[in-house]
């Protein structure tokens, strides 16, 4: 358990660093609580999809987003506890097979929005063994260790869809609270990607 956290990245930065130099086809999905709040303080963007209150929701609506919008590569960043919660989207992403939908799950080993319970990954749950077996392209461990530039070409450029289960150091960031008006959010996205 130690060794991720020791090689972890700092959750903030690797966010950066995964959505610097942002295209304008990429399109991005963030999970509930600290995965928005990493993502906002990156730069607020409607191309932006922020989930409030949806947990578990954040690959499935990835999944969708990339069905109807094949052009475009969609970005879900969630957390090890959200993905949890939603393993069975890994078997219908591995079904569906989007080339164009990449997953970064930031794996702090804990359930950091509801007190920092230790997650299922904190006990050997492996994320990726599992979307591997679900017939994900590619799929990897990273951390610090790693770099920026493996998480960064594998979610941004790799033929999907991929799933990047990122080690990082627990600890919290300020909040940086984008937008939680769901109807105002859902219409700046739908104006940002074209859809009347």
């Amino acid at each position: 358990m130690e060794t991720q956290q020791n090689n972890g990245f700092e959750r903030r930065e690797l966010v950066a660093q995964i959505l610097r130099d942002r295209s304008d086809d990429l399109l991005v999905v963030t999970g509930l609580g600290s995965p928005t709040y990493d993502v906002a303080a990156a730069g607020d963007d409607p191309r932006n999809f922020y989930l409030w209150g949806a947990m578990g929701s954040a690959a499935t609506i990835g999944l969708g987003l990339a069905l109807a919008r094949p052009q475009a590569r969609v970005l879900v960043i969630t957390g090890d506890g959200e993905m949890l919660m939603a393993l069975g989207a890994l078997a219908t992403i591995g079904v569906a097979r989007p080339s164009n939908l990449a997953i970064a799950v930031l794996d702090n080993r804990a359930y950091g929005e509801t007190g920092g319970q230790a997650s299922h990954t904190a006990h050997g749950v492996d994320l990726v063994a599992m979307a591997r077996a679900a017939g994900f392209k590619e799929t990897a461990h990273c951390d610090a260790t790693d770099g920026f530039d493996a998480p960064r070409r594998l979610l941004r450029e790799a033929p999907g869809p991929v799933l990047a289960a990122c080690a990082i150091r627990s600890g919290e960031n300020p909040r940086v609270m984008p937008a939680r008006d769901g109807h105002h959010l859902r219409a700046r996205f739908r104006e940002a990607i074209g859809v009347a």
